[in-house]
């Protein structure tokens, strides 16, 4: 058997299951920690980073840590790409 409804009137606030926004306390030090692994490790693209944080002990996700990376400037260094002559 169903459970009978409630009257859309006592139902609960459509802001009650809204994701709470994520503590930002130690975005800070995060940020400053992804900078100086940008800079020790040039190559390595925001995803190594994102593992070596975690691997630091931090627990962030790539998405974070992509955002972070764009808001500081940072894109990924590209290999310049070898041109063949077409001979042999």
């Amino acid at each position: 058997m169903r459970a009978p409804r409630l009257p859309h009137t006592w139902s609960a606030p459509l802001d009650a299951n809204r994701k709470v926004p994520c503590d930002t306390r130690d975005e800070e030090r995060l940020t400053e920690d992804i900078i100086a692994l940008a800079r020790t490790y040039g190559r390595y693209g925001y995803r190594m980073i994102t593992g070596l944080l975690n691997n630091a002990g931090w627990h962030v996700n790539h998405k974070r840590v992509e955002r972070i990376w764009r808001r500081e400037g940072r894109e990924a260094s590209r290999k310049n790409r070898q041109r063949r002559d077409g001979y042999g």
